[in-house]
């Protein structure tokens, strides 16, 4: 992969300095959907499907960009002095956003770069190609120009950039996830206060498997922004009667006790979901502790009917993939993942189960959607690196 992506970027720019590749890998969240708003937990872990990145400094203060995934484009121009959000700027408001966060963090970018992207996770799938953009341009701006900042740090201004450049009102868990990543691990994070632990994944004779539905989605056209607004409004309402500050302090029993004060039914399905889902979220990684793989199948089973009835953001392709998935001999468990409104689902399956799973749900997609779903059977791995 190095050796290609260099040939293209000396191809495309004609450039002869140092060139310099990186690579940050994609996300899946096993489960805790939507709470990472809502101050709840997550339990996401790094993939080995990600994004490669090409760079090398330059002269000026210009900005040059170009994907392998969109070659049509062409090079897009820019420059340090012009770090403003653009719709025909496409893909390139990720990298420049994570620029201007940096500027705005008091890290002044010292000269231009040229860069170009590869990435081999699914566009539009939920996946986090954009934060894998955003953690590997904050990782190559500290390698590059030697910034002081943590892994934890890039996962911040990451996020920052998304809410402030992109006007996406994202959580932190997809740059978190993405910038400390570690192999065999996943994250079970604490989105109050950031505080975390890895917890091994050892998936006995089974395998995790995406189901990409192929359906596209754009997070800021999508109704995520609305989900925020109706937890927003429920958390304001329970305040009023139990000392919170964020749902994910309720526990099952308590939220059952005080949610008549959340007057739209809506907003109570809403915050519903995200004080069970975060119940689910410590729960299932307890099981894993306990070497319980079949009860934490079971946690991501309700997570999706919750996900479908209470919080809505699932849509027919996903529900298919879902209880296909139900249906198929060897499936642990299965669950949508991501903010939802197409993109990914997730499933555990047993290693002899892999081959007929993506043969079953992939033909009973087919049928009912009428195009193809893609399959990848994936690894857990490390976060940003230089390669």
């Amino acid at each position: 992969m190095k050796e290609n992506i260099v040939k293209r970027f000396k191809e495309v720019f004609g450039a002869e300095g140092d060139i310099r590749t990186f690579f940050a890998p994609g996300r899946v969240n096993l489960i805790g959907e939507h709470t990472d708003y809502n101050g709840g937990h997550v339990f996401p872990c790094a993939l080995t499907i990600g994004t490669y990145a090409a760079v090398c400094r330059r002269e000026d203060r210009k900005l040059r960009f170009y994907s392998m995934n969109f070659e049509a484009s062409g090079v897009y121009e820019s420059s340090l002095d012009d770090l403003k959000p653009a719709k025909e700027a496409g893909w390139t408001n990720y990298p420049k956003g994570v620029m201007w966060a940096f500027e705005q963090k008091g890290f002044s970018i010292p000269c231009g770069l040229d860069l170009m992207l590869y990435g081999n996770i699914p566009n539009g799938s939920g996946l986090s190609s954009s934060a894998s953009v955003e953690v590997m341009t904050g990782y190559i701006l500290k390698c590059l120009f030697g910034f002081d900042v943590t892994l934890q740090d890039i996962a911040l201004i990451g996020q920052y950039a998304e809410n402030n450049f992109n006007g996406v009102n994202c959580g932190i868990m997809d740059q978190f996830a993405i910038a400390m990543g570690k192999k065999e691990n996943a994250i079970f994070l604490d989105t109050s206060d950031l505080s975390y632990e890895y917890a091994p994944i050892l998936l006995k004779n089974a395998k995790i498997v995406i189901s990409c539905s192929n359906k596209k989605r754009g997070l800021g056209d999508s109704k995520y922004n609305e989900r925020r607004s109706e937890c927003e409004e429920a958390l304001a309402q329970l305040k009023t009667v139990v000392d919170i500050q964020s749902l994910g302090e309720l526990d099952e029993e308590q939220f059952d006790r005080y949610q008549d004060a959340i007057k739209r039914e809506v907003c109570r399905r809403r915050a519903k979901h995200a004080v069970y889902e975060n119940q689910r979220t410590l729960k299932a990684v307890e099981a894993l502790k306990a070497n319980d793989v079949e009860q934490f199948g079971r946690l991501m089973n309700d997570s999706h009917v919750s996900l479908r009835d209470d919080y809505e953001v699932t849509g027919i392709e996903l529900d298919t993939l879902v209880e296909e998935a139900w249906k198929t001999e060897g499936v642990i468990g299965s669950r949508m993942t991501g903010a939802g409104f197409g993109g990914c689902t997730v499933s555990i399956v047993k290693d002899e189960a892999v081959d007929a799973f993506i043969r079953q749900v992939g033909g009973a997609y087919r049928k009912k959607i009428g195009y193809d779903a893609d399959f990848y059977v994936v690894d857990i791995g490390d976060g940003p690196s230089e390669i």
